[in-house]
C-alpha cells in the first residue's frame, strides 16, 4: 500500500514537471488523485511543495476539480501557504463556500498579502457584518483604501481598481523618482506607469517608465510628463472603462474621484478579466440564464432560469392562439400543418442571428444614432434576399412534395414575409429595449421568437386561407 502510495507520489511530480494540465486543457486526473490521497493523508508536506506552489489561476482549477470537502481540508492543511489570490480564478459560489468556512482572522491574514483590487474582489460578496469584522483586523491604511474601494457601485471601476499606485510631486527629478522606486518598499510589485501629482492628489499627468529609463537625472519631472487625457471616473462601469482601454490601446490608466484626485489605477489583466466576464454575460443572458455557474445549485439554476420560460409559454399561447384563426383551414388541407413549422423555424433561425449580431454591437457601442438607420436597411436587404432564395427553394420541394404548385407558391410567400419580419425584428427589437432602459441581451430572444412566430403562421395561413378561399 505504501509502495503504491508512494508510486503515485512520483507520478504526480512527474506530471507536475511536465504541466498540471493534460492535452485537453483540464487538470491531470493523476494530480488530482494524488492530491485527494494527501488530504487523506493529511500530508501537508506534499500539499505545500506540490499545492502550494501553484500559479493562483492552476490552484484555481484545482479547487473547482476538488470534491466540496476535499476544497475545505486543502484550504485547512495548507494554512498559511493557502495563496488568496486562487480565489479571484474560481466560480461565486465555491468562493463563498470556501471563505464561509473560514475564520475571519485568518481571511484577513489573506487579504493583507493580496492587491488592493484581489482583496475587493473577495470581500464584496461577504456579508457586511463579516466585511467590518475582517476590516477591523487590518492595518488602518490597508482598511481605509479597501473600505472606500467598497464603497463604489459594483461592477465599477472603482471596484476594479488597485489603491497601490506611484505618484510623484512634478517638481521632482527624474533622479529623485528613480531613487524613490528603488528604496520604498511599500511601492506595487508591478507597475507601467508614474503618476504625477499636487499636494492635494489632483491628477496633474504621468509618465511611462521607458520615457523614465531614456531621460537624465536632472530633468524635471514636469518637463516630460504628458497630461492623462484618459483618466477614468472611479464610478464609471466598468465595461465602459474596458472600451477606453480597448480604443486607445492602455496598459493602465488613472482612476479619480468626482474631484479628479488620483484614488487608484487600472490595469490591463483586470480590464482583460472584465471584458470576459461582460462578454460571457451577454451570452448567457443570451440564452435566459442570467448569470448562473456550473457550480450553482439545482435550485437557483432552475429559479433563475424559470421567469424566462414562463414569459417565453405566454408568447407561445399566443402563436397558438393564431394558429387557433385558422383551424378551419388546417382541417380541409393537412399538408399546412405539415409545413407551418418550416417557415416559423426558418424565420426564428434568421432572427437570432440579426438579434445576436445587434445585441454585441450595443454592447460594443459599434452601433448608435448615426449608423443605426444604415445597419437597419442592410439587415432589410439581408432579409429579403435570404428569404427570395429560400423562399424558392421551399416553394419548388413543397409543389413537387404535395403535388399542388399553388401551395409551394403560397409557402414562398410567406417565406419572404417572415424573413423579412425576423430582420426588421432581429435588429429594432433589441435597440427599442436599449432605448427605453432594458438589457437587450436579456430580454430580446423572447420577443423576437415572438414576432416570427406569430408572423410565421399568420402569413402562412393566412395566405393560404385568402387563396383557397377564392379558388373554392
Amino acid at each position: 500500500m505504501a509502495e503504491s502510495e508512494a508510486q503515485t507520489r512520483h507520478e504526480v511530480t512527474d506530471s507536475r514537471e511536465a504541466g498540471i494540465y493534460d492535452e485537453d486543457g483540464a487538470v491531470r486526473s493523476s494530480f488530482l488523485a494524488s492530491i485527494g490521497a494527501a488530504i487523506a493523508d493529511r500530508d501537508v508536506l506534499f500539499l505545500r511543495s506540490h499545492v502550494g506552489t501553484l500559479h493562483p489561476s492552476e490552484l484555481g482549477h484545482v479547487l473547482e476539480a476538488l470534491q466540496p470537502e476535499q476544497r475545505q481540508a486543502l484550504v485547512q492543511l495548507l494554512g498559511e501557504d493557502f495563496n488568496f489570490a486562487a480565489l479571484t480564478e474560481v466560480d461565486e459560489a465555491i468562493r463563498l463556500e470556501i471563505v464561509d468556512a473560514l475564520p475571519n482572522e485568518q481571511i484577513a491574514e489573506g487579504v493583507q498579502e493580496l492587491d488592493s483590487d484581489d482583496a475587493v474582489y473577495i470581500l464584496e460578496d461577504l456579508d457586511q457584518e463579516d466585511q467590518e469584522e475582517i476590516l477591523a483586523k487590518l492595518p488602518f491604511t490597508e482598511r481605509i483604501r479597501l473600505r472606500r474601494s467598497l464603497e463604489y457601485p459594483e461592477e465599477s471601476a472603482g471596484r476594479r481598481m488597485q489603491t497601490e499606485f506611484v505618484a510623484v510631486p512634478p517638481f521632482w527629478t527624474i533622479g529623485q523618482t528613480i531613487d524613490y522606486m528603488r528604496e520604498d518598499n511599500d511601492l506595487p510589485d508591478r507597475f507601467s506607469q508614474v503618476f504625477v501629482i499636487d499636494p492635494t492628489f489632483h491628477l496633474l499627468g504621468a509618465i511611462d517608465l521607458d520615457r523614465i529609463l531614456r531621460t537624465g537625472r536632472s530633468v524635471k519631472v514636469e518637463e516630460i510628463m504628458h497630461e492623462t487625457r484618459h483618466a477614468i471616473p472611479a464610478t464609471m462601469d466598468q465595461e465602459e472603462a474596458a472600451q477606453i482601454f480597448e480604443q486607445y490601446d492602455l496598459l493602465s490608466a488613472a482612476v479619480v474621484d468626482e474631484n479628479e484626485r488620483l484614488v487608484g489605477v487600472l490595469t490591463i489583466d483586470d480590464v482583460v478579466d472584465v471584458i470576459q466576464a461582460e462578454a460571457e454575460e451577454d451570452i448567457m443572458r443570451l440564452g435566459g440564464v442570467g448569470d448562473e455557474e456550473l457550480s450553482d445549485s439545482v435550485f437557483d439554476i432552475s429559479r433563475s432560469r424559470a421567469p424566462w420560460l414562463l414569459v417565453n409559454l405566454l408568447t407561445a399561447f399566443l402563436s397558438a392562439s393564431v394558429i387557433g384563426l385558422f383551424d378551419a383551414t388546417i382541417e380541409q388541407m393537412v399538408a399546412l400543418a405539415v409545413l407551418m413549422p418550416i417557415v416559423a423555424s426558418m424565420g426564428g433561425n434568421a432572427a437570432t442571428q440579426t438579434m445576436t449580431v445587434t445585441v454585441r454591437a450595443i454592447a460594443t457601442r459599434d452601433i448608435d444614432i448615426y449608423n443605426a438607420s444604415r445597419v437597419i436597411r442592410r439587415e432589410t436587404i439581408i432579409g429579403l434576399l435570404n428569404g427570395a432564395i429560400f423562399a424558392v427553394l421551399i416553394g419548388l420541394v413543397a409543389g413537387l412534395w404535395f403535388h399542388n404548385p399553388h401551395l409551394g407558391g403560397i409557402i414562398a410567400a410567406a417565406m419572404v414575409i417572415n424573413m423579412l419580419a425576423a430582420a426588421l425584428g432581429g435588429i429594432l427589437i433589441p435597440l427599442l429595449l436599449h432605448r427605453f432602459g432594458a438589457d437587450p441581451a436579456i430580454a430580446s430572444s423572447v420577443f423576437v421568437t415572438m414576432v416570427t412566430d406569430v408572423t410565421g403562421f399568420f402569413a402562412f395561413l393566412g395566405l393560404a386561407t385568402w387563396w383557397f378561399g377564392l379558388h373554392h
